[in-house]
């Protein structure tokens, strides 16, 4: 991390079918090697897989999945006098957003059969419904937050 000065936050557009920055973003998350349109296609076909599977709005369910998995707690690692503690701390906005994401195309990866974007639709309605394996990770992640609750007094 640097010590001289904030880095600057880059203005991000929307994307042109759905109008919403939240998409670019996750299109940026799920690019690989710069490829940008692949990326596009992926995201945008999950969602019409969604919207016929689900017979709702392939947005909303997206949005809604994102929401879900959003973390409201972590743990830090911080040392105080030669032994280190896991610290709770409140998760900044964009961090939740950009560790949902990241938590969602990790584990719809990770997903055996189908195409990515099948495998994406699926982990988005799963998450949309409060299951599946990202909505695990964040409630593995607000359990360790609630063990170490007792170090809560060394942040800073």
């Amino acid at each position: 991390m640097s010590r001289r000065r904030q880095a600057v936050k880059r203005k991000i557009l929307p994307d042109p079918i759905y109008n919403e920055v939240l998409v670019t973003k996750f299109v940026n998350n799920l690019m690989i090697d710069g490829k940008k349109s692949v990326a596009e296609k992926i995201l945008y076909d999950a969602i019409d897989l969604i919207a016929e599977k689900t017979k709702e709005n392939g947005i909303d369910i997206f949005f809604a999945a994102i929401k879900n998995v959003e973390p409201m707690l972590e743990v830090r690692s911080r040392r105080v006098g030669g032994s280190t503690y896991q610290v709770p701390v409140e998760v900044s906005e964009s961090r939740r957003r950009a560790l949902a994401m990241r938590w969602i195309i990790r584990y719809s990866v990770a997903r055996k059969g189908r195409t990515l974007a099948g495998n994406l639709a699926e982990e988005l309605i799963a998450a949309s419904k409060e299951e599946g394996a990202s909505i695990k990770k964040k409630d593995d992640t607000l359990k360790m937050a609630e063990a170490n609750k007792a170090f809560a007094h060394f942040r800073w």
